[in-house]
């Protein structure tokens, strides 16, 4: 028997580290030839890392949240044969032993004496609560569950390694009625937990991005309500029309054609400013990213030449996109290179935002919730569909007339929108 050394691979692209996300195995686990076994994060996306060989896990190379360079130890396994580590090097890290990277822990520790032996359950299905002070050990997503739907991970009994709740656990929990009673009728007891969150892989991404935007770019936003009645009627008319043949139209395609009309006329407003190198690149191509909710945090998925697509080819690749980010499935070019980005909170959109412009962009146009509200027609009152868009800007690149001028000509069009499908601007 060998010892297989696996190291962090090179994705290429000029990427000297990674950030390791996700494990898929653990020491003593056999693992065969193109298992995943470990997740890793570039600046862009998650790279899943296949095992090139057939053995049994002998130790991790760190936590998940560490941040590797290339060529670092990932990962040994006990193999067949030889291996690819020197009979030295593998004297030095026995069989079951963990590089010291390896053992930090993913999330606080639990000292030994709170961990139930495998074969006493933590609790029974009744939802009896943990000893005071001690926290229930779960991933994220299994905590980002929990909190989804209303539970106290300290009332679920854990069937995984160490007392560990499970997706499984959490199933289990709500199939036999969720909170127990004692925990209903103490709801007004007095609470001292805490929760430590690592902000790890796409969370810390997201940090790192938003903070280097607001440290960076000297913000300012412009709010601008626009009656979107219109709008709203000839979407719908659309719909009935073309739904079946070619596709729901939402909000977005809508908007997303008015900035590309707009931009005609403010290039300056279509730009990335590289401020090291004191220049500003004004883009011909309208590459739209489109801020998208996930799972795991906000990601933004470039709609790459929205000037050369009608309203329906908009919408199709803003769904395609969107449902790409949400699964992981997205790829290191459908998630960078965006020249303006539109953000949305659809209906939690509130009445205005101050959004974060996606760096080394220079705008960003959020939109806001669509409301029905009384409006004066001359002596007439009115029913209109109102909605905020919430842009800001880059004021070291654009006026704030500027601004307010492109806010206005894109509410212009919104407002009149047959000129969305003009042989000029449109489908």
């Amino acid at each position: 028997m060998g010892q297989y050394l696996i190291k962090v691979p090179d994705i290429g692209e000029g990427i000297a580290e990674v950030e390791l996300v996700a494990w898929h195995v653990q020491p003593g686990d056999e693992v065969a030839e193109d298992r995943v076994i470990a997740d890793v994060m570039t600046d862009k996306a998650t790279v899943e890392v296949p095992s090139p060989v057939t053995g049994r896990v002998l130790a991790l190379g760190a936590a998940v949240g560490a941040v590797l360079a290339v060529g670092s130890e990932l990962i040994r396994l006990e193999v067949e044969g030889p291996g690819n580590v020197a009979a030295d090097d593998a004297a030095a890290a026995p069989a079951g032993s963990a590089p010291a990277a390896s053992l930090e822990p993913a999330e606080p520790a639990v000292p030994a004496a709170a961990v139930a032996p495998a074969a006493a359950p933590a609790a029974s299905r009744a939802g009896v609560a943990r000893a005071p002070g001690e926290r229930p050990l779960a991933s994220p997503a299994v905590r980002h569950r929990a909190w989804e739907h209303g539970i106290d991970l300290r009332f679920v009994p854990g069937s995984g390694p160490a007392g560990r709740v499970t997706h499984a656990d959490i199933d289990a929990y709500i199939a036999h009625g969720g909170q127990p009673p004692a925990v209903a009728s103490s709801r007004l007891v007095e609470r001292h937990d805490e929760e430590q969150v690592p902000v790890i892989g796409l969370r810390r991404r997201i940090a790192q991005k938003m903070q280097e935007a607001k440290r960076r770019i000297p913000h300012f936003s412009y709010v601008e309500e626009v009656d979107v009645s219109a709008l709203e009627a000839l979407r719908a008319q659309l719909n009935e029309a073309y739904a079946d043949t070619r596709g729901k139209l939402t909000l977005l395609p809508l908007l997303a054609r008015a900035l590309v009309i707009a931009l005609r006329e403010f290039p300056q407003i279509n730009a990335r400013y590289d401020d090291e190198a004191g220049i500003v690149t004004r883009s011909g191509a309208v590459h739209l990213g489109i801020a998208t909710q996930t799972e795991n945090g906000l990601m933004v998925a470039v709609l790459r030449h929205a000037e050369a697509r009608d309203l329906w080819a908009i919408g199709a690749e803003i769904a395609r996109l969107a449902e790409a980010a949400r699964s992981g499935r997205a790829t290191r070019e459908e998630l960078g290179g965006s020249t303006l980005t539109i953000t949305s909170l659809g209906a939690l959109g509130g009445i205005a935002t101050t959004p974060v412009i996606n760096h080394p962009e220079v705008a960003i146009v959020g939109v806001n919730r669509i409301v029905e509200r009384p409006v004066f027609d001359g002596p007439r009152i009115v029913a209109r569909k109102l909605m905020n868009l919430s842009s800001s800007f880059d004021h070291r690149v654009v006026d704030g007339m500027d601004a307010a001028r492109f806010i206005q000509a894109v509410r212009a069009l919104l407002e009149a929108p047959a000129l969305l499908l003009t042989d000029e601007g449109g489908a």
